[in-house]
């Protein structure tokens, strides 16, 4: 990288650095600013191995000003981004447009799961929208299982609750919950009632030959059957005289309609696998989706619906149903299907489930895994995927969540909660390095907290230490031990001198600051992380820590405590061992 490069990459990263220090009110971390700064720049790309070396000495100076300083640099260096900072509480309330025809109180919205799994991070846009609505015109959330497909998408018996409890943590509890398995009686009654509206006929045509009948729009010779001729037949199918694919119902629509995909629809099948619910494993003849959820959103007084943009046949097909009924059909809004970063698994419910029946995930949690489970676990906050959901709207392109949204949004919501604590990292590649330190206090005394003092400060032992290996100077160069003072390395004797705590050795001299453990009393961590797991030695007050406590790695991350004192079992994916300490990482 030449010089005027590197002075751009330092202009650059210092106004991120300010700019994401004020925005989460933070301190800010080298690893969320590499993603806006890339992004920006993208003749940084080609560099991107050489800019964290850059960026870090920046940001560690920017983590040790006060905010009314960093607002002040921020003010000389870019003044248009202070100001967008300061007007961002003036954007439009709703990122969600308004409903048509909708009237507070009288919304009902409906989420429609198939339970064949456990949720994954694109799933949670439709409760995150439902519920969003649904607050803001005092409506109701209904949350339906479309279950009636016990062979194509095989129900899974755990992934009721698990949807339910995804839910649950991304906010919202359901007005009403229902089952379609449940129900297969009220869809018969209403397939008979359809029969008798002279809107429905069995048919034992070969798939095939009615596929070609359709294409060139020629009515089924079926089609004009006696109403007691088919419904003798379609209570045999109800009571499994058929086999598989020897009987169908379908809908009667226009034969010749322009749209092939809506002529004559199936609206019955029959399923030769059993359900895996006791309480529908008798039921051979089951609905298809169109006709079950049809039925199914009239009678649960649905007034709009939100379903995919690569779905709009489906509203077609249940109007003829509607139209038979004389009913009156929901207001519909298409969207596009929502694009994830950063994950290399694919976004699909069966593919997941693949891996972990392959062992290659230890499970729908497994941190690589882009599953809601395994952002709960790793201590992202249900609201901060609501936010980010929100935000995206309702086009019917499709759209990118980029996971920097969903990571944003949960420094807002934790960064102030969240205390600061040290992790040294040892990797392979780059092993901690244990120096003793000469001279100086026993201890450093960080602050638990660079925002609130009243939390106080914690007290790290201060004689033989780890430091990263990346943060070793060269010889006879300082680094700044945070909450301790700066020490000069020494690499003959591998030590540390200890030569005073003046903070302007950083403020005017750029000194890096650095973070540190005591080798003696310090925890042997395991940090789970989506790349993988990375082990390490965290600071010796993190033991007076609770399960499910969300703290901050200073200059690593976000983590979430899993465990203490673990044998964990071997994931396949890195070192393991007999940690004292087993954290999650949720992000920068």
């Amino acid at each position: 990288m030449d010089e005027d490069l590197r002075e751009r990459v330092a202009a650059a990263a210092e106004e991120a650095a300010l700019y994401n220090a004020l925005k989460h009110e933070s301190d800010p971390d080298v690893g969320a600013i590499m993603g806006p700064l890339m992004g920006s720049n993208p003749d940084f790309r080609p560099h991107g191995d050489e800019i964290p070396g850059v960026i870090a000495p920046i940001v560690d100076r920017v983590a040790e000003m006060d905010t009314e300083e960093r607002r002040s640099r921020l003010e000389d260096l870019a003044p248009e981004r202070l100001a967008e900072l300061e007007t961002e509480d003036e954007e439009d309330e709703h990122a969600l447009p308004d409903l048509p025809n909708a009237e507070e109180g009288d919304v009902v919205m409906r989420a429609a799961p198939n339970p064949n799994g456990p949720w994954h991070i694109g799933h949670a846009r439709m409760p995150s929208v439902i519920g969003t609505y649904a607050e803001r015109y005092d409506g109701e959330f209904i949350c339906r299982f479309d279950d009636t497909d016990p062979e194509t998408k095989r129900p899974d018996l755990d992934a009721y609750d698990a949807i339910l409890d995804d839910i649950d943590y991304l906010g919202f509890e359901p007005d009403v919950v229902l089952k379609a398995s449940d129900r297969l009686e009220i869809y018969y009654d209403y397939a008979r009632e359809l029969i008798d509206l002279g809107g429905a006929y069995t048919c034992s045509c070969p798939a095939e030959a009615f596929r070609e009948r359709k294409a060139n729009a020629e009515a089924c010779p079926h089609r004009d059957k006696d109403a007691g001729r088919i419904h003798q037949e379609f209570q045999a199918m109800i009571d499994g005289e058929y086999e598989p694919e020897e009987m169908v119902l379908r809908v009667k629509t226009d034969i010749e309609h322009k749209n092939p995909a809506l002529r004559d629809w199936v609206a019955f099948r029959l399923v030769g696998a059993a359900h895996p619910r006791e309480e529908a494993a008798e039921y051979d003849c089951w609905p298809m989706l169109d006709f079950q959820s049809g039925i199914d959103d009239h009678l649960t007084g649905v007034t709009h619906i939100i379903r995919g943009i690569d779905l709009q046949d489906s509203a077609k097909r249940q109007r003829f149903v509607y139209g038979y009924f004389d009913w009156e059909y929901p207001e519909v809004l298409h969207w596009g299907h929502v694009q994830l970063d950063e994950y290399d698994v694919t976004i699909s419910t069966s593919t997941i489930k693949g891996l972990i029946e392959a062992g290659e995930l230890t499970g729908w949690d497994d941190p690589r895994a882009p599953t809601i489970q395994s952002l709960r676990r790793r201590g992202i906050r249900g609201q901060a995927i609501v936010d980010a959901m929100v935000e995206l709207g309702m086009s019917t392109s499709d759209v990118d969540l980029a996971m920097s949204a969903v990571y944003a949004n949960n420094r807002d919501l934790v960064g102030d909660k969240a205390n600061r604590y040290f992790l040294v990292r040892d990797r392979p590649d780059a092993p901690a390095v244990e120096l003793d330190i000469q001279g100086g206090p026993d201890a450093g005394h960080p602050p638990l907290h660079p925002d609130h003092e009243d939390r106080g400060t914690r007290t790290i032992p201060a004689d033989t230490v780890f430091l990263e290996e990346p943060d070793l100077p060269e010889d006879g160069a300082r680094v700044w031990l945070k909450g301790f003072g700066c020490v000069r390395y020494d690499a003959t004797d591998v030590t540390l001198e200890y030569v005073g705590d003046d903070i302007s050795a950083v403020r005017e001299e750029d000194v890096p600051v650095v973070h540190w453990v005591p080798v003696n009393e310090s925890l042997e961590t395991m940090m789970r992380t989506i790349d993988g797991d990375v082990t390490g030695y965290a600071e010796p007050e993190v033991a007076d820590l609770a399960i499910d406590d969300l703290i901050q790695f200073e200059r690593v991350g976000f983590v979430r405590i899993d465990d203490f004192d673990p044998d964990p079992e071997p994931q396949g994916y890195g070192p393991t061992g007999e940690e004292d300490l087993v954290v999650y990482y949720a992000h920068p």
